[in-house]
């Protein structure tokens, strides 16, 4: 069984799974949950776990939020601003 028909069968990755899915280290996402920037996450038991479709949403958010991926956000397709004659 591959790895890939493997990930698509289960539902809940834990953390090193999630990372590995990510393709970041454990520890990055270890920093991020403590921090609560990463990925949501829930407790089962004693092992943090995450959802997959949860993580799929939260990259497709994270490129999003992304300038350089989300031409709306970015800085050079908006009309340039004017200086206000206060802030010198």
């Amino acid at each position: 069984m591959s790895q890939a028909s493997h990930v698509s069968e289960t539902a809940f990755l834990n953390l090193p799974k999630a990372a590995e899915y990510l393709g970041i280290s454990p520890n990055t996402l270890y920093v991020w949950r403590h921090r609560r920037q990463g990925p949501p996450s829930f407790r089962m038991g004693r092992r943090v776990m995450y959802r997959i479709t949860a993580l799929d949403a939260w990259v497709r958010a994270q490129e999003q939020a992304d300038s350089r991926s989300n031409s709306a956000l970015n800085p050079l397709s908006r009309p340039p601003q004017r200086r206000s004659k206060t802030a010198r």
